[in-house]
């Protein structure tokens, strides 16, 4: 099996999950407040919209539970296939549902609902995106493969933003309005369809095939992570938090943050996103390439600690000025969290041995962006308390960034992970005998 198709493969599907999974998140202060989520208080409406956005992030640790047994009894090929069918499906049905004014609250619950559904799918994504590349990657360039699938975030990002923008664009108000929103969900069937049908035809991983031929599959993956591996699990959730919370904002919150309460455009604020997303397009494949020499945990860390010092910095200065926010933000999203972004997925995947490693990595990591995923709620009600304060907003961030600080120092490298792998493997033959 070629290596490149395995890395467009990794990467083709996970772009596809989080157009899907962003362009919901664009569309939610655009379209969703107004459509499904009607009130005299426009505040009220977005805040109800952005509930449901939360909601995508809550389902997440359900479809890790789901997909990561999948993944961890039938393979990582079949969980993936199914990740993308839920993801696509979920988005075709947003694009044809009916409004508030057309069917009352049943709009809104169907689009809770189908929001779940786009979580569950995400949930069992990203872990199993990871473990595709880094799988099949060869001896000494696993952060590397691992790095591929996580440009997947900032190509979705954009191009689910950039669809909406487009549209918007050919379209008048009310035209957008009425049926424009809606061609950007209709197209990810398209796109879904194609990312099925390339990874329809690659191999499951050297990995899975060695522990299925070993007899060494977990009956249950979720009760064996947790009665081996729940350190690691509680390890890898306290290590997404700090920079979960920037994700979030970075990369969602932001347009709402920049246009409502610091007085930008939306075009403004949109651009700002695209140059964040376009530096990481470059920062995460080097970083990535960089952790197979001087290590994922050192890189980590330094993502971290860079983050933690320039977070107030960060809010002081992206009200200064339209320049300000542009460097800002390829600082801060583009290279900060594309240093910590490139290198989570290995890092984390060397934490689980293989035959939970689909559960371990997916539970961690998606439970902890679930916490993240109601920043947005929290983000709102602090800036109508104190406004777009720097010290309230970069004490927050700060405030999860210092547990994953001090949890990444104490974290086994790679190569600790190795021989306490052994040393388990040592002592269940030692008790086999």
């Amino acid at each position: 099996m070629k290596k490149s198709r395995i890395l467009f493969a990794s990467l083709a599907g996970s772009v596809i999950e989080w157009y899907d999974f962003y362009l919901y998140g664009t569309a939610t202060g655009l379209v969703f407040s107004t459509l499904y989520f009607p009130s005299h208080d426009p505040a009220i409406s977005l805040l109800l919209a952005f509930l449901t956005f939360g909601a995508g992030y809550a389902a997440r640790p359900i479809g890790s539970i789901v997909f990561g047994h999948m993944g961890d009894r039938m393979g990582r090929k079949a969980s993936l296939i199914f990740t993308l069918i839920g993801m696509g499906g979920s988005s075709m049905l947003i694009g044809v549902l009916p409004t508030y004014a057309q069917v009352g609250l049943l709009a809104p619950v169907l689009l809770v609902a189908l929001r779940l559904i786009q979580g569950i799918a995400l949930g069992g994504e990203w872990g199993g995106a990871i473990l595709l590349a880094t799988e099949y990657a060869p001896k000494g360039l696993r952060g590397l493969y691992g790095s591929i699938p996580q440009m997947g975030v900032p190509i979705g990002l954009v191009t689910g933003s950039f669809s909406l923008t487009l549209i918007s664009y050919l379209t008048t108000d009310s035209q957008f309005m009425a049926w424009g929103w809606r061609i950007p969900f209709l197209l990810s069937g398209v796109l879904i369809a194609l990312a099925i049908w390339v990874r329809s035809g690659i191999e499951e991983t050297p990995a899975f095939k060695k522990e299925k031929e070993s007899g060494n599959i977990a009956a249950v993956p979720i009760v064996e992570t947790f009665r081996k591996d729940w350190k690691n699990v509680l390890r890898a959730i306290g290590l997404k938090v700090g920079d979960g919370f920037f994700n979030v904002f970075s990369m969602s919150y932001l347009l709402v943050f920049a246009t409502v309460y610091l007085g930008y455009s939306r075009d403004t604020a949109l651009t700002a996103l695209t140059i964040g997303c376009a530096t990481m397009l470059v920062s995460i494949p080097v970083f990535g390439y960089l952790s197979d020499y001087i290590g994922r945990k050192l890189i980590y860390i330094g993502g971290l600690v860079l983050m933690f010092l320039l977070v107030v910095p960060y809010f002081s200065i992206i009200d200064e000025g339209a320049g300000w926010l542009y460097l800002m933000q390829a600082i801060m999203l583009g290279v900060l969290w594309g240093a910590i972004f490139a290198t989570q997925g290995t890092l984390f995947s060397e934490l689980f041995p293989a035959n939970v490693r689909y559960t371990g990595l997916s539970v961690g990591y998606q439970v902890a962006a679930a916490l993240a995923g109601f920043g947005p709620i929290m983000w709102g009600a602090m800036a109508e308390s104190f406004g777009p304060s720097p010290w309230v907003f970069g004490g927050f961030m700060m405030a999860g960034l210092t547990l994953s600080i001090v949890l990444s120092v104490f974290m086994p490298g790679s190569e600790q992970r190795v021989v306490i792998l052994n040393q388990r493997k040592e002592k269940g033959a030692i008790i086999q005998k």
